[in-house]
């Protein structure tokens, strides 16, 4: 079952006649999988891309293999180009992207540990940065994440 935030987020859309899209790398597919338990899911939700891998961000939606070799698969500045680049991919309303680290092997660092997570929104003409720092598993991290988006895309659409 998708948790409370979810929930009011798909039915703010649904009220709204607003369409989403994802791309995920940390979440792998389950960002949209969740918003599409909800019973407005057939009104809102457009897509989504799962970007694990970070080969699949640069043959699939053409980030430039230098940025995510300067900046990393799980940072920022590729969330950010993730979203915008998902624009052009999948027709929606809002487009979020979500990378970050849910388990150790990947990027992470002192500044930059496991449990963090970058999110990038496009709506409403504006782009919209979250990073995020959840203790816990790789799942709870994930949970965490997936309730930050939603909460991100409430906070952010006209009421």
């Amino acid at each position: 079952m998708p948790s409370q935030v979810v929930t009011e987020c798909s039915r703010a859309l649904a009220t709204k006649g607003l369409t989403v899209a994802f791309v995920e790398s940390a979440p792998a597919g389950r960002l949209s999988a969740e918003f599409s338990l909800c019973s407005e899911s057939g009104k809102i939700l457009k897509g989504g891309l799962v970007c694990y891998d970070a080969s699949l961000k640069t043959d699939i939606l053409k980030v430039p293999k230098k940025m995510i070799e300067r900046f990393t698969p799980e940072s920022a500045e590729v969330t950010k180009e993730l979203a915008e680049r998902l624009q052009t991919f999948i027709p929606a309303d809002i487009h979020v992207a979500v990378t970050g680290l849910t388990t150790p092997g990947g990027s992470e660092s002192p500044e930059k540990p496991v449990g963090t997570i970058f999110i990038h929104a496009c709506l409403n003409g504006k782009s919209v940065a979250v990073r995020e720092e959840f203790s816990g598993g790789p799942e709870e991290v994930v949970l965490k994440s997936i309730d930050r988006v939603a909460k991100l895309i409430l906070d952010e659409i006209p009421n």
